[in-house]
């Protein structure tokens, strides 16, 4: 394995769109009260791609990825590899269509997270490396202090934002109509260990979320960006 690859995340226990080989935290409210603030941020419908110095990678880091809808962010990284040194972006990769489309994104690739070494850097530093490799991070929906949150709180903004539409207009291609986003991504805005990640990374996604099958790799389209859609029509 040429690096290791992004934890598994766990869900909250009231997150509904969990699959088979999915696992709930059951602890999760002690973890949070051991954190002094969280930031919540749009899940978005993609597929997680980590850029590191060796190269491109989806979920499996045995070998970097080759596949036809990474092309794109794997012609980013040549323009950034030797500047990566020991810093890892993960982000989505929304190239490829998956069970949401986005009516209004700007760029394919979001970074939500970024490992150094041994450690998971801080959501300011997220953003800070995002930037700085020019790329954006993930829609966050709010920073919050823990002190004074109670537990019927957060599940309750939680539960309200995953029945919003996404920040970038989601649309369910299977059924044709718009739909409400993936779900939320509530994280430590600290820095921790790589060995802590399920004690710092809680996620709530919603109920049948998931509508590709096995084939979905031979049917696969390219997600259409804001401009082309928007190309040829009156402001």
């Amino acid at each position: 394995m040429l690096s290791e690859k992004y934890g598994r995340t766990y869900h909250f226990p009231f997150s509904p769109g969990t699959t088979s080989d999915d696992r709930f935290n059951h602890t999760y409210w002690e973890d949070i009260r051991k954190i002094e603030a969280l930031v919540h941020t749009e899940k978005l419908d993609g597929e997680n791609n980590c850029l590191n110095q060796l190269g491109v990678f989806a979920r499996s880091h045995v070998a970097p990825t080759t596949s036809p809808w990474t092309h794109q962010i794997r012609e980013r990284w040549e323009l950034i590899k030797h500047d990566l040194v020991d810093i890892e972006l993960f982000g989505e990769n929304l190239y490829a269509v998956h069970s949401i489309e986005y009516k209004r994104i700007e760029e394919y690739y979001f970074v939500f997270a970024v490992r150094q070494l041994d450690k998971w850097l801080s959501w300011e530093e997220v953003k800070f490396y995002a930037a700085m490799f020019d790329f954006p991070a993930v829609p966050e929906l709010k920073v919050q202090p823990t002190e004074g949150l109670t537990e019927e709180l957060l599940k309750q903004q939680i539960t309200d934002w995953a029945q919003e539409p996404s920040t970038f207009g989601s649309f369910d291609p299977k059924a044709g109509e718009d739909c409400t986003r993936e779900g939320v991504v509530s994280r430590n805005t600290g820095e921790y260990p790589v060995s802590e990640f399920m004690h710092n990374v809680f996620k709530y996604v919603r109920k049948g979320h998931v509508k590709t099958d096995e084939h979905w790799t031979r049917n696969w389209k390219r997600a259409k960006l804001i401009w082309e859609r928007n190309y040829g029509k009156e402001e």
